[in-house]
């Protein structure tokens, strides 16, 4: 169920916030999977390691304009497959009428750092 409190869904603890990853990540690799009109298979490059993740966008972005950009990632989610591809991770966008909006930055930060 979801509840809506002071203009949000519902409230956590700030330990709960803390308990996110929320990193910034670049990426690496960037495909379109067979038989998906709106998904990608991305690799993200976290600075400690790499996350291969699944993300929609593929309707309204192409490989071309997002090889090498910076992203945010929430790289502590659980594992699960998607249309047969492993996802470690969850690359953060904001949804403008049904569609993905990927949160990239103005500056080049290092891989890594940690969004608080």
């Amino acid at each position: 169920m979801r509840l809506w409190s002071e203009g949000c869904w519902f409230m956590i603890a700030i330990e709960d916030f803390n308990d996110l990853n929320i990193v910034v990540g670049k990426i690496i690799e960037i495909e379109k999977p067979p038989k998906s009109d709106k998904l990608f298979k991305i690799v993200v490059d976290l600075g400690a390691g790499r996350n291969q993740m699944v993300a929609g966008g593929a309707d309204i972005y192409s490989p071309n304009d997002l090889m090498g950009k910076q992203v945010v990632v929430l790289a502590n989610l659980e594992p699960k497959v998607i249309r047969g591809i492993e996802s470690k991770g969850m690359l953060l966008a904001a949804d403008v009428k049904g569609k993905p909006i990927w949160l990239t930055g103005d500056e080049e930060v290092p891989l890594g750092t940690r969004v608080r």
